[in-house]
């Protein structure tokens, strides 16, 4: 086969794509990122759709942290950590990470993919066993294919379900849990109670992902094993800065000393890839200090989260049962989501319509996500929007 045909096969794939509605396009973003934002060649537009559920992305306190950081530290290691890669900064906020989150010690990662691609395959052989529920994010997924363990899936927070996979895996050494601790297309919480009650009772390990919840969950803004009183009963979290906790780039994982000290040896992503910025890290601390100063930003995004989940069934939309900024608009096909999505922004609206596969097929929607930077006017003008829309439709 020549080479163009070989591209062909690409090109036939992408044709696949566009025909069932499943593209998904970039738009340029013309300003920073915010609640109102530059996009799609408009101007002020109201964004719905980032992971700045503590409208910390654009806030100049971290600019300022970031910026003060260049004169003192500079602008990279041009290494990884163990070679000339680490400075004073990024042990504070492996420290400071660490107390904030109870745990034992913290990673730095460049990213929580990386953090999860790390992870399993630095803890697990072939004589242990990994059970992942099946919702859980491709970091995840990607991370437990590189490792050599035995791999079994429960479905999504059935805890009868993951029973049974623990009782399968019965004869391995090592057997760890995995799950997000929220789940991103439908901000659904993971059942930690529960799900640490088996793993006390199976002897096993419990591995969360908390990069959807740690920053505004729980009473402190700790994450998903605060907000559901599990603090202590984790065994290794990994989460990101690229959401709530400031959203630039890097990841972490936080863990138990042992699990901490074999990654520093062992995991290749945080062995061959290049140190976090300093500037991210001291931005991160202005962030954690934030967080410690005071709950504001985590109330103010649940409040806005429930007002906005409230006024959009009340306008008739499917939206599934949650308290999280995550609000799912379920509209099913994928066309329909797209063509919705693109008529909000023409409306002033920033939504993204997911389809697969990035959901299952035949679940599209407009995954809406809400910030403490919104205030009660935007999230009536969204409402507002969306009814439009929905009429224009005839959905």
């Amino acid at each position: 086969m020549t080479k163009d045909g070989m591209l062909d096969i690409y090109r036939e794939q992408l044709l696949q794509i566009e025909e069932a509605g499943l593209r998904k396009d970039e738009r340029m973003l013309s300003t920073p990122q915010g609640p109102r934002v530059g996009a799609g060649g408009r101007e002020n537009v109201l964004n719905l759709c980032a992971n700045n559920y503590l409208g910390l992305s654009g806030d100049q306190r971290l600019i300022d942290c970031a910026k003060e950081s260049y004169d003192h530290w500079g602008f990279g290691l041009s290494s990884v950590r163990f070679i000339c890669g680490t400075q004073g900064i990024h042990k504070a906020l492996e420290w400071r990470l660490a107390e904030f989150l109870g745990m034992d010690d913290a990673v730095l990662y460049s990213s929580c993919f990386d953090a999860n691609g790390g992870l399993f395959e630095t803890l697990l052989t072939e004589a242990d066993a990994v059970i992942s529920d099946e919702l859980n994010h491709a970091s995840i997924i990607d991370g437990i294919r590189l490792s050599k363990a035995r791999r079994l899936r429960y479905k999504n927070n059935d805890m009868e379900d993951l029973r049974a996979q623990l009782e399968a895996a019965a004869d391995c050494r090592i057997r760890m849990i995995a799950t997000d601790g929220v789940f991103s297309m439908d901000g659904t919480v993971a059942n930690l109670p529960a799900l640490c009650d088996l793993a006390d009772a199976y002897g096993a390990l419990v591995m969360v992902d908390d990069s959807h919840a740690v920053g505004f969950m729980g009473a402190r803004g700790r994450g998903a094993h605060e907000h559901c009183g599990v603090m202590g009963r984790i065994d290794v979290l990994t989460g990101t800065f690229g959401k709530a906790m400031g959203g630039a780039s890097g990841g972490y994982t936080a863990a138990r000393q042992p699990v901490a000290d074999l990654l520093r040896q062992r995991s290749r992503p945080y062995l061959f890839s290049n140190t976090v910025a300093p500037a991210v890290c001291a931005a991160t601390l202005g962030v954690l200090d934030l967080l410690e100063e005071s709950t504001a930003l985590r109330d103010r995004v649940h409040e806005n989260a429930a007002y906005f989940r409230k006024s959009l069934r009340a306008a008739g939309f499917d939206v599934p049962e949650g308290a999280h900024p995550i609000v799912p608009i379920m509209l099913y096909d994928a066309k329909t989501a797209k063509d919705f999505a693109d008529r909000m922004l023409e409306k002033g609206i920033y939504v993204i319509g997911f389809s697969y596969p990035v959901v299952p097929m035949g679940k599209a929607r407009i995954r809406t996500q809400v910030s403490a930077a919104h205030t009660r006017g935007d999230l009536d003008f969204a409402v507002a929007c969306f009814r439009e829309v929905k009429r224009e439709m005839g959905l």
